[in-house]
Order: C-alpha cells, then sequence, then structure tokens
C-alpha cells in the first residue's frame, strides 16, 4: 500500500497538465462555461488512457519489466517480430505524448508569470506582449530558457519528484482556499461552484498530502529550498509592489 501511495505521488506530473487549461482562460470566449468542460472533460478521457494503456501494458508484459523510463517501448518490443512495423509507430506516438506534455507546461508557466506581472508581483517585464502575435513572449523565453538548464543538468527521476511534489502543495492550497473562500465570502459570484463543500476540498488536500508524504526526504528539501526562493522574491519585490496590496 504504501509502494502504491509512493508511486501515484511520483509519476503525478502526469496530470499536471489540465490544471495549466485555466491559466488560458483570458484566451477563451467563455471561460466560465469552457473552462470547467475543457479541465473535468480532459482529465476524463486521460484518465481512462491511462488506464487503458496500463492495461494493455502488463497484459502483454509483467509489471516487473515495466520499472524503466520507456515501458513502452519495452511492451512494443515483447509483442514478437510479426508487429516490427507497429514498432516504430507506437514508439513516435509515445515521444509525441511526452512532447505534448511539455508544451501545455510551456504554455501555461507564462500565463502565470504574465498575470502575476500584472498583478504587481513580478517585473513589468513578464506582462509584455509580442506586438503581432500578443503572446507574453518574453516570459516565454524565459520559461523556456530555466525548463531547458534543469532538463539538462538533473536527472528525470528528480524532475518528476520536483514537479510531482510542487504540483501537490499547490492543489493543497487550491483546496484549503476554497473552504476558506465559500466561508469568508459566501455571497462571491460563482460561475462554477465546487460540489460537497468542505468534503471535496478536504478529501482533496488530504489525499494530496498523503502523496506529499510518501515521497523521500530529499525531494522535501528541494521543495523547501524552492519555495525559501519564492518567499525571497515575494518578500524583496512582490510585497512592496503589488497593486492589490495598494489597494487596501
Amino acid at each position: 500500500m504504501e509502494r502504491d501511495i509512493e508511486g501515484s505521488a511520483v509519476i503525478f506530473f502526469a496530470y499536471i497538465g489540465f490544471d495549466a487549461v485555466s491559466t488560458t482562460a483570458q484566451e477563451a470566449k467563455n471561460p466560465q462555461r469552457d473552462m470547467p468542460i475543457g479541465i473535468l472533460g480532459s482529465l476524463t478521457i486521460s484518465t481512462i488512457l491511462y488506464i487503458l494503456v496500463a492495461a494493455v501494458l502488463t497484459g502483454v508484459v509483467s509489471y516487473t519489466f515495466l520499472n524503466v523510463s520507456d515501458p513502452i517501448a519495452v511492451g512494443v518490443d515483447a509483442m514478437g517480430s510479426g508487429l516490427f512495423w507497429l514498432r516504430p509507430i507506437i514508439k513516435i506516438a509515445a515521444i509525441a505524448g511526452l512532447s505534448s506534455v511539455i508544451l501545455v507546461m510551456m504554455l501555461g508557466q507564462p500565463r502565470i508569470f504574465y498575470s502575476m506581472s500584472k498583478d504587481g508581483l513580478l517585473p513589468p517585464m513578464f506582462s509584455k506582449v509580442h506586438p503581432r502575435f500578443k503572446t507574453p513572449y518574453i516570459s516565454q523565453i524565459i520559461t523556456g530558457i530555466v525548463a531547458l538548464v534543469l532538463a539538462g543538468i538533473l536527472p528525470i527521476n528528480i524532475l518528476g519528484e520536483l514537479v510531482s511534489i510542487g504540483t501537490l502543495l499547490a492543489f493543497v492550497i487550491v483546496c484549503v482556499g476554497v473552504i476558506v473562500l465559500r466561508k469568508q465570502k459566501p455571497n462571491l459570484v460563482r460561475p462554477f461552484n465546487t460540489p460537497l463543500v468542505p468534503l471535496v476540498p478536504i478529501l482533496g488536500a488530504g489525499i494530496c498530502l498523503l502523496q506529499m508524504y510518501s515521497l523521500p526526504l530529499d525531494t522535501w528539501l528541494r521543495l523547501i529550498i524552492w519555495m525559501a526562493l519564492g518567499f525571497f522574491i515575494y518578500f524583496f519585490y512582490s510585497v512592496r509592489h503589488s497593486k492589490l496590496r495598494s489597494k487596501k
């Protein structure tokens, strides 16, 4: 059971693309309707596909042989020489799938920097929009360079654990935030209402915390260092430039 929870926490980065959909709300025609449909719909479809792929792989090869960086390739190679023509197609599709996840996150992060910059939490250059493409191009360039450097110097397992624990922490904060907002601002206009509050947020935060607890100690240390960097930026720059704080 403990190993199962640890495994689910390590591969949690596979689900981080769904919350990135919300970062493009400003580019949607009807975000109040489209965002919940996009997030919940894509989450449902992808979860079903994940289960089907896992079922096929474990049906072809024993799960003991799939603890590798390329389980799809291992499963395809085990199908026999009769399907040799299918191997390159499936492997290329697997690479394309991984690339799509990377591109989604590369799309979402610059929008987060853009919104933070518009609120004064980051320098104005992060909210500069390209005159032709109307996208936050400076944020995109910075995000790409940082991602390129980290991907080049850190092992994939460390990156996966770091991304997963950061995402789990963000989900915990969101779940707790739902409860706090329902209590402090019960009459706030909500185009989409989280059902069964506070049960759903409590379960969400609790499960995420349980998964975080199962991750290795060194992953927690990296998270603490990363958060310390964030606090440093916030208290030495963001607090003094926050537009929301200046309105109070």
